[in-house]
């Protein structure tokens, strides 16, 4: 029985990271109306930010907050310059520009930090939480800052008028830009939301795969995986999927880093 609770609570904690990347691959598709293959290397690139942040000094979580930051603008950034024109163009184009920006990204990791596995720290240890040997401090903060996302972007969502309008933008655009909302802009809000949140999942399954140019690719499948059996329309479905799949299936997208306690 306990060896059956340590295995749910793991998939718990690992279905928190795959909830953070279908939320992601969500807001983007009901942007855009198209699944973005280069989430995943968007969120190693903003690791790698973060990691590099920590080498210069830079404590844990101010280096987490300049990363969502980073993220943030980096996602409008894409969209502006490389999507937004792309509004019109068929569906072949938009895939190529996906697999395009994937490509790009995972070689100017390369190129910049080299491929080599780097250890990535974490903020919240890896003892055993509140003396229990069935769940790690590790696995406990991954499940806590989930939560925490979760709520903030319900309440964001629910009670901002922002966030009204982004709702409004991507289910009936038409009827949005009547009113005055300029739905051009709430997409690029949406993927700059998006990238920060894909940034959040990149940091914490960092310390449990170590971090390498290549470590998002499992993570992004079971995303994807996690979004369709939630719904690509549902937001709040694709997380609760991916957290309650993880948890009866135990998946695990890479071989558990024998550094951290996450299995």
């Amino acid at each position: 029985m306990e060896l059956f609770t340590n295995q749910v609570l793991a998939g718990i904690a690992t279905g928190a990271i795959y909830a953070c990347m279908a939320l992601a691959v969500v807001m983007i598709y009901q942007a855009i109306d198209h699944l973005n293959f280069a989430q995943g290397e968007m969120a190693m690139f903003s690791t790698f930010i973060s990691w590099q942040l920590m080498q210069w000094g830079v404590s844990y979580w101010a280096a987490f907050l300049i990363t969502l930051a980073f993220s943030f603008v980096a996602g409008i950034a894409i969209e502006r310059i490389l999507f937004k024109p792309l509004v019109k163009a068929p569906v072949l184009t938009n895939v190529a520009g996906f697999i395009a920006l994937f490509a790009i990204i995972n070689s100017s990791a390369g190129l910049i930090w080299d491929f080599t596995i780097k250890q990535y720290p974490t903020p919240f240890g890896s003892a055993p939480f509140l003396g229990s040997q069935l769940i790690s401090t590790h696995q406990a903060g991954m499940i806590g800052v989930t939560v925490a996302l979760l709520l903030a972007l319900y309440f964001f969502f629910q009670y901002t008028r922002i966030g009204l309008a982004m709702r409004a933008a991507a289910s009936v655009p038409e009827s949005a830009r009547l009113v005055g909302i300029n739905t051009s802009w709430m997409i690029a809000l949406g993927w700059g939301m998006a990238t920060a949140i894909g940034s959040i999942a990149g940091m914490l399954i960092a310390p449990v795969v170590f971090l390498e140019p290549n470590m998002m690719g499992g993570v992004l499948i079971y995303g994807f995986a996690a979004a369709v059996l939630g719904g690509l329309s549902s937001p709040f479905g694709a997380p609760w999927s991916a957290a309650s799949w993880s948890a009866c299936s135990r998946i695990s997208p890479v071989p558990t880093s024998p550094a951290s306690a996450m299995s």
